[in-house]
């Protein structure tokens, strides 16, 4: 690494970045859009999309799977566009899990180490080593076909830590468990990563996935990253109307930009009702807008309490979830504008399908888009 290179890592701590990176497969559809993306030296960052957003091209290329078309990948300062992927020495844990029948468990587990020439003494105790660290240390001597999903994940993530990799890419690895399990092992993941410090990079399409286990999320639509945040606030004030709806439950609701004020600005729906709320993409007066609301953020009130930034609504019906009830409300813009209560909201007493409400909105937690 230049000293130039040195510098650069020792100011910023950044241990991956992606500069001006761009991926085609035929010369003209782009598949990655000049991505600029620095992946944190410790953090666990999550790549988040739909398919055929790019997330999963761009862990290919990082992996040196694929090769990018334009721009560079560094990895701590060093250049990877043509490295191949055996040489980069990052660990990968795919999400068919990818154990060799053939071999025992220890086997897999060593295989990385083997390949890179260690000594079979040696192997051994950190083979031992990598199996205690994910609770396999008793099936050493199994074959995968003996082990359930959970165990076999367990063993691919071991093999990929095996080796004391800086950096661990996982590509969508809990996708084939089932629900109970796979939120069990996304908390493992997350106590794993804190543990050990390590950089993991995770691909999902899985948004409460990414929001359990991420310290930032990147979310890919189209080949470009729309957001980058931690995740409380790629939550909380999503970039654009995208985000909005990809991240978590959103109500929309149609309106013309009215008054400006500061950050904030004013929309007017169809039947002349107003709505007050962030100006979350520069919005002036005249231009089409969307405004998002999550359903815990609203409110259920009396129609005489009269409050500021509220709609008139019909109760639709109410469906209980157990833990909280989500209220299907009719307002003159929509049919269906939900609304998230827990247990003990007063709100709830004496609601029924035909209660006409009203709901209150609050206005820092209104994001309006253009």
């Amino acid at each position: 690494m230049n000293q130039t290179s040195a510098a650069a890592r020792a100011s910023n701590d950044n241990l991956v970045e992606f500069r001006g990176v761009k991926k085609t497969y035929d010369g003209e559809n782009l598949v990655v859009k000049h991505l600029d993306l620095n992946i944190r030296s410790g953090e666990f960052l999550t790549l988040l999309g739909p398919s055929g957003s790019g997330k999963t091209t761009c862990l290919m290329m990082l992996a040196g799977f694929e090769f990018p078309t334009g721009g560079e990948i560094r990895l701590d300062g060093q250049l990877l566009n043509k490295v191949p992927p055996h040489k980069r020495n990052i660990g990968m844990v795919f999400q068919n899990y990818a154990l060799f029948p053939h071999m025992t468990v220890g086997q897999n587990v060593a295989y990385p180490l083997q390949v890179r020439g260690m000594a079979s003494s040696a192997r051994a105790a950190k083979v031992k080593k990598a199996l205690d660290m994910v609770q396999m240390g008793k099936f050493s001597e199994r074959y995968p076909a003996q082990l359930s999903g959970g165990q076999q994940q367990r063993i691919a993530l071991a093999r990929a830590l095996v080796f004391d990799p800086k950096l661990v890419l996982m590509d969508e690895p809990l996708g084939a468990l089932d629900k109970q399990l796979r939120e069990h092992m996304q908390l493992e993941l997350k106590a794993l990563h804190k543990r050990l410090g390590v950089t993991f990079v995770y691909v999902t399409h899985d948004q409460s996935e990414a929001l359990t286990m991420s310290d930032r999320v990147a979310v890919f639509d189209q080949g470009v990253v729309q957001q980058l945040a931690v995740v409380d606030r790629l939550y909380e004030y999503p970039d654009n109307q995208f985000v909005a709806g990809f991240i978590g439950d959103n109500n929309r609701f149609a309106g013309t930009v009215e008054a400006l004020a500061g950050e904030h600005c004013s929309l007017r729906l169809p039947d002349g009702a107003v709505l007050r709320g962030a100006n979350a993409s520069g919005a002036y007066a005249g231009q089409a807008g969307i405004a998002c609301i999550r359903p815990e953020r609203i409110r259920i009130v009396p129609l005489d309490a009269s409050p500021k930034n509220t709609l008139r609504a019909t109760v639709a019906g109410l469906i209980y979830f157990g833990d909280h009830v989500r209220v299907r409300c009719s307002t003159a813009q929509q049919d269906d504008c939900f609304v998230k209560l827990t247990l003990n909201d007063p709100a709830l007493t004496g609601l029924q399908e035909g209660t006409q409400v009203a709901l209150e909105i609050d206005p820092e937690r209104l994001r309006i888009f253009t």
